[in-house]
């Protein structure tokens, strides 16, 4: 029975990697959830808790959803890159820089799903207007999303994911992460630039028309800095970040909606609301495998005994930033939560773990459900990167952004 459950949980997240027939993502998850309680692999009890538990997270979405698509409909993403444009005077590699630049600020206060979603298309947009080689650009915004995911713990909903909802004070998650963060930002620009450096030594258009940031645009960016400010204030009082960060993307959708004097219901069936029956059917999927024992043997071996902090952080978030590419790594994440949940280990290791589920998927268009969504964005544009494309670049940024960013947290201690 053991071999069913593991056979089609790992059916399921094949399916949401590859997506065969082009079918979404959560209609693999939810299938699979389905069939294991209809074969009786879990109890529907137990799939019902598992869905419950994740609440947090799904309001999270919710709020970050409403707000992106808000900012996107108010053409603020298309400012930004206008604007990036405009201020590269001419330069590939000055532009390069203005897009990583806005890719690491739309990812700390948006989370990489916005990137990788609202802004990956309005930076083709801006390449194309500019005469630029797009593909050093996009680039940019698909390694972004993932290197900046730990900069503040609403940066990435893996972070929520990982600790279960039980998120670091703030002041804590600083200590822990501004050191590593910014060695993730550093080399992974660095080895970006290196690989994609005969691209970015060319000119591109000098200035592009940009349309003027209206009434809607100004109302979007201030919900954006206000919910910013108010999920760190909240963070600092180590609350849940899904209540007020829904809130937030509800109040900002309808207050600028009323500025616009126009229906919120068009923006909202923009939203992509199968993210959160992908993420409710990976739930199950991990309750599942938590069952047959997978989950107590990973918490098993992140309690060895004998093992120094130091070590296991850095072997443990090595093995897992280079596992999360073969199975995801949201449902990585919520495999690591539980097994960190059981085994307790230091806080050191907890941290290197949330760094690998963060940078890891670098290496590969397979690694997090961003870069998938990263790849869907450029495809509707008309671009297009291979496996063998992505992992190319990504096995040069990957392992240099994951030894940068562990070593800073292990040598802080």
């Amino acid at each position: 029975m053991n071999f069913l459950t593991w056979a089609i949980a790992g059916l399921a997240t094949a399916g949401v990697i590859a997506r065969p027939m082009r079918w979404p993502e959560w209609i693999w998850a939810v299938s699979g959830a389905a069939l294991l309680i209809a074969l009786g692999l879990i109890p529907w009890q137990a799939a019902a808790h598992a869905v419950g538990e994740g609440w947090d997270v799904y309001l999270f979405l919710i709020g970050m959803m409403l707000l992106s698509e808000t900012a996107r409909a108010e053409g603020l993403f298309d400012w930004l890159a206008a604007t990036a444009v405009n201020h590269a005077r001419g330069s590939t590699f000055r532009l390069f820089t203005l897009v990583y630049l806005t890719g690491t600020v739309v990812t700390v206060f948006l989370s990489n799903d916005a990137t990788a979603v609202v802004l990956t298309p309005a930076v083709f947009a801006a390449a194309r207007a500019a005469r630029a080689e797009p593909l050093p650009l996009l680039f940019a915004c698909a390694l972004i999303a993932n290197a900046a995911s730990f900069v503040l713990p609403i940066s990435n909903p893996a972070n929520l994911v990982l600790y279960g909802g039980k998120m670091p004070e703030l002041s804590a998650w600083f200590a822990s992460f501004a050191l590593p963060s910014l060695a993730s930002i550093l080399v992974t620009f660095l080895a970006l630039w290196f690989m994609e450096r005969k691209r970015l030594s060319g000119a591109c258009a000098k200035a592009v028309a940009r349309k003027p940031l209206g009434r809607g645009g100004i109302a979007a960016f201030a919900a954006i800095a206000i919910t910013a400010l108010l999920l760190i204030l909240v963070s600092a009082f180590d609350q849940p970040l899904g209540p007020p960060t829904a809130v937030a993307g509800i109040v900002s959708l309808l207050a600028v909606s009323a500025l616009a004097r126009r229906s919120p219901l068009p923006l909202v069936k923009e939203v992509s609301w199968g993210v959160l029956l992908l993420v409710a059917g990976l739930f199950v999927l991990v309750e599942a495998l938590n069952q047959t024992g997978v989950i107590a043997y990973v918490a098993g071996l992140l309690s060895r005994p004998g093992v120094d902090p130091v070590t296991l952080g850095a072997v443990s978030g090595t093995v897992l930033a280079f596992g999360s590419n073969l199975i995801n790594n949201l449902p990585a994440g919520l495999i690591t939560s539980l097994a960190v949940e059981q085994a307790a280990p230091p806080r050191l290791v907890i941290d290197s773990l949330l760094i690998a589920v963060d940078l890891g998927p670098n290496l590969s268009v397979t690694g997090s459900l961003a870069t998938i969504l990263w790849l869907q964005a450029i495809r509707r544009e008309g671009e297009d990167v291979g496996f063998w494309r992505f992992l190319k670049v990504g096995a040069v940024a990957m392992p240099t952004a994951l030894a940068a960013a562990l070593g800073a947290r292990l040598l802080i201690g």
